[in-house]
């Protein structure tokens, strides 16, 4: 739980501050920009929310935030917010909350389908999430992107009999189903997983319709302005990671929708190929 005797002085005064526990994840001010900030080695409130959505955003960003850093006096929206997971991001997909520290704050989503929905990524296995998902449909696949963000994995398997799958490469044991290969894995007619080595041995994207969920492979750097990836975070190859982001030139997607780093959506397929040629331009030159 936040503590406000520990809460950074760059906090606008306010209900709402982030103390120094933060981890500097990202999810707050990714999440709910209008309240919360990068402040350099941490999060802070660059503006008190103004309004009853803003104070629920901002209140669903409390709640998300892996390591309980976000505290608020005025707590008349915590109970709605811990009811608020899975939120939509665009027609049946939506962002999980509920991140772990297991996994750095990483984000989790899931896809509804009439066949059956998948859970992309491990978040916290908080019972409110665990509730919704339930009225949902409950989770029939889990895939995991990376060893980086299973987090609970083990708990939505217990709970939810999911199929967890996962590359071989990564080293996990005791899963339903590891991969192996460079070749594009086909889940089901509308889920393909793609090996994208290179941030680890084992990273995989998974792309659904126009959807491309890249763990830690691809993101989107607001302050850059461009698609992005990390040297310094790798920890497999960095030559690898660059052929598996120009690998990625050959499938279609519009949106990119990463574990760390912000969600991108372009106008369309032929734009997101351009902006990542670009990315790979510049990336090579790291």
């Amino acid at each position: 739980m936040a503590s406000r005797t520990e809460a950074y002085p760059d906090n606008t005064p306010g209900s709402f501050f982030v103390d120094r526990s933060c981890i500097d994840c990202g999810t707050c001010y990714q999440f709910a920009p209008d309240t919360f900030a990068d402040g350099g080695d941490h999060a802070r409130v660059h503006a008190q929310p103004d309004g009853a959505a803003a104070r629920l955003r901002a209140s669903m960003a409390l709640v998300a935030c892996p390591v309980g850093s976000i505290g608020a006096e005025d707590k008349a929206a915590i109970a709605e917010a811990s009811r608020a997971f899975p939120h939509p991001l665009s027609g049946n997909v939506f962002f999980c909350g509920y991140t772990s520290d297991k996994s750095f704050g990483a984000w989790s989503y899931l896809i509804r389908r009439p066949e059956g929905n998948v859970l992309v990524d491990s978040p916290r296995a908080a019972e409110p999430l665990m509730k919704n998902l339930e009225a949902l449909g409950g989770v029939a696949l889990l895939v995991l992107s990376h060893r980086d963000d299973v987090a609970d994995h083990a708990a939505f398997h217990a709970r939810f009999g999911c199929e967890r799958i996962m590359h071989r490469a990564d080293g996990m044991t005791g899963l339903e189903r590891l991969v192996e290969g460079d070749a594009p894995i086909p889940l089901a007619e509308d889920l393909l997983l793609i090996p994208t080595p290179g941030h680890t041995a084992g990273s995989a994207c998974l792309l659904y319709r126009d959807f491309l969920f890249t763990g830690d492979h691809l993101w989107w750097n607001p302050d850059m302005g461009r698609l992005s990836a990390s040297k310094a975070y790798n920890w497999h190859s960095w030559e690898q990671q660059l052929d598996s982001l120009e690998n990625l030139l050959a499938f279609p997607f519009t949106w990119v929708l990463p574990g760390h780093g912000s969600i991108h959506r372009a106008p369309g397929p032929e734009a997101m190929r351009s902006e990542l040629e670009a990315a790979i331009r510049v990336l090579k030159g790291a």
